[in-house]
């Protein structure tokens, strides 16, 4: 009795032991608050890449929309709790920048990018373009049948069916609508056009979603057949999620969005936050995030015979447009779409 007394003692102190030294183990790693809109299965593929290369690191984030991380970092401004932004349009990296929310670093690639491709006081860099693409039920439209450029999407034969991520807190949509208006309003007309482009939009929208993962669901459910999303998640969707999906390249050319990185200024981990930067960032993370994760690499130096095969299939035709008109004004024509276009047609 009294041996298994103290052999339960033993176990008991055993166990205690190794919990205590497993949470001093924890407490000694350093640790890097990375937000990113870029998916929980990107970020944790690349959390445990970059753990498994730097053992003492232990990476945390949060996935959260563009807009969201926006304001998050703003609100935490006398305060940092975020090391490293991974994920947005350069028109809100622009907006950051402007801000003082960033931190300049110039990566060891810099000069893979052009020049529109990064801020001019290195706040922040280009990692992948995201083309903007029309999205349909495969099941439920027929390829000849579906929308093949944008203003195929106003047919009134699309009425009710057509499901829009809510805009203000998506880079993709804010962009696309940018996209729409300044299409419509070119140099000499009023911008009105763009407006009443986007209340045809408006007139044929079911519903405006909370976020791009429910868009693709709802599709798939056929609870809306047709969408405006972006070239990434809907390749996610249809080749890793097996939803039944397909999507067109506009026509006319489609808006191309750079993605971007940065260090958020005030990180407690400059030093860390810069070297998960530069990890993310080499050839070998682009090809990996390019292959399995459908985010074409922006760098100039990749060779294109190392692209995924998916990517081959893919022509992309860049819509010309004037970015830094789209910078300066995309918050005031979206507000004016949020006060004056939104859901007009069901009051």
């Amino acid at each position: 009795m009294k041996r298994h007394s103290f052999a339960s003692i033993f176990l008991v102190l055993l166990t205690l032991s190794l919990f205590l030294v497993s949470c001093s183990n924890q407490a000694s790693r350093a640790q890097l608050m990375v937000y990113s809109p870029h998916g929980s299965d990107l970020l944790e593929a690349f959390k445990t890449r970059f753990e498994a290369a730097n053992p003492n690191v232990e990476v945390r984030y949060l996935d959260m929309g563009s807009q969201e991380i926006y304001d998050r970092i703003k609100i935490e401004q006398a305060n940092p709790q975020a090391d490293i932004w991974w994920g947005a349009a350069a028109a809100t990296f622009d907006k950051a920048a402007a801000e003082g929310l960033l931190e300049p670093y110039k990566p060891s690639w810099s000069a893979q990018v052009e020049a529109d491709w990064h801020d001019s006081q290195d706040r922040w860099y280009g990692t992948f373009q995201t083309p903007e693409v029309i999205v349909y039920n495969k099941v439920a439209v027929k390829a000849e049948e579906s929308p093949k450029d944008w203003d195929d999407v106003l047919d009134p034969k699309w009425s009710g069916k057509l499901l829009i991520r809510d805009p203000l807190r998506s880079d993709t949509m804010r962009t696309i609508f940018g996209a729409m208006i300044l299409r419509q309003s070119q140099p000499g007309s009023e911008i009105e056009k763009g407006y009443e482009w986007l209340k045809k939009l408006d007139a044929n929208t079911k519903e405006y979603t909370v976020d791009g993962t429910a868009l693709v669901q709802k599709l798939a459910r056929q609870e809306g057949l047709v969408s405006l999303w972006d070239l990434p998640d809907v390749a996610l969707a249809i080749n890793r999620q097996n939803l039944p999906l397909a999507f067109n390249i506009p026509t006319s050319g489609t808006p191309v969005v750079i993605d971007a990185i940065a260090v958020v200024k005030g990180s407690r981990n400059p030093e860390l936050a810069r070297k998960f930067y530069e990890f993310v960032t080499s050839e070998e993370s682009l090809l990996l995030a390019a292959s399995e994760y459908f985010h074409p690499p922006l760098r100039k130096d990749i060779d294109p015979k190392k692209l995924p095969a998916w990517l081959s299939g893919v022509e992309i035709k860049a819509m010309s447009l004037n970015q830094s008109l789209m910078r300066s004004e995309i918050d005031k024509w979206m507000l004016h779409w949020d006060t004056q276009i939104r859901n007009q047609n069901k009051k």
